[in-house]
């Protein structure tokens, strides 16, 4: 107590050290933040994309509903715009097809020159087609004059011409790696005997027989995919059944890629796709055919 009788009361203020409440705000400004960044980094994935897929985005975000509509059925990503994907995809197929014809033309002028400078086969006046068809590359070693340069006729064995033209030709074919198709075909002369064998058996055997040698050779037997027999059914020469042109060998690589019809140029993406797809048509329409190829196209009538 105080002298006067009074109570002394001492007040003590205690000092706080924390923060006080400051509210939510950073939080907004935070997510505004990560929302601006994530903004960021889209734009510049998306400007690294190429043409094509910047305008699959440009529709799908012009008209979401109606790309839905339209391609949701489609496995890819992008297949939900107004760009038809499968059309992009087939435009693709034709470049690449682009890229595999100028290989195979390549290749057929090296071919045709090693059979060309070849003196052996110069002497033997051996014939040869070396042509980049509507299947792929084709080369043919086509019998002449008595019809016995590559084979003795009605018969399976390969004379020396036939082994030195497929060996050549085997040492061009082991830069690629396509698959090879071997084809026999023979005259309509009917054999004499009664055993049942046929030309059926003869072109099927000739062609095994060119297997054979490719498959011993630097091509290997693993890149041969189908053996095909087909008789007097093909004929170079469809006018005389009985030429010796029409007895061959066939050596295809098929194309890898066989692009589908795109039934209206109108409906491909730009005007840059309309032009390739175009160009493509117009050089597959413009590209040599061999005359049993031709044979065997249809024919339109009016």
């Amino acid at each position: 107590m105080s002298k006067g009788g009074k109570k002394i009361v001492i007040v003590k203020k205690k000092k706080g050290h924390g923060h006080g409440h400051h509210g939510g705000s950073w939080k907004v400004a935070y997510a505004d933040f990560v929302t601006a960044m994530m903004a960021f980094f889209m734009v510049m994935w998306i400007l690294g994309m190429d043409d094509k897929t910047k305008q699959a985005i440009e529709g799908y975000f012009s008209n979401p509903i109606g790309y839905k509509k339209g391609y949701s059925s489609g496995s890819s990503p992008m297949s939900n715009g107004a760009m038809p994907i499968s059309q992009t995809r087939n435009v693709v197929k034709l470049v690449v097809r682009n890229a595999e014809q100028k290989k195979f033309e390549a290749l057929a002028e090296r071919i045709r020159q090693r059979l060309d400078e070849n003196d052996a086969l110069r002497k033997l006046q051996a014939n040869f087609e070396v042509t980049v068809t509507n299947e792929g590359l084709r080369i043919e070693l086509i019998e002449g004059g008595a019809g016995d340069i590559f084979f003795a006729r009605g018969s399976a064995t390969m004379n020396a011409p036939a082994v030195l033209s497929l060996s050549l030709i085997a040492e061009e074919l082991a830069s690629l790696s396509h698959p090879i198709v071997l084809e026999g075909h023979t005259d309509a002369a009917a054999f004499g005997t009664t055993d049942g064998y046929t030309n059926w058996e003869l072109s099927a055997d000739r062609a095994n027989a060119a297997r054979r040698l490719l498959a011993a050779s630097a091509v290997g037997a693993q890149r041969i995919t189908e053996v095909r027999g087909y008789a007097a059914t093909r004929p170079r020469v469809p006018t005389d059944p009985l030429a010796a042109a029409n007895r061959r060998i066939s050596v295809l690589l098929p194309f890898t890629q066989v692009p589908q019809p795109v039934e209206d140029a109108k409906s491909l993406p730009d005007a840059a796709a309309r032009d390739q797809y175009e160009t493509e048509i117009a050089r597959e329409a413009a590209r040599p055919r061999t005359p049993a190829a031709r044979a065997q196209e249809p024919k339109v009538t009016e």
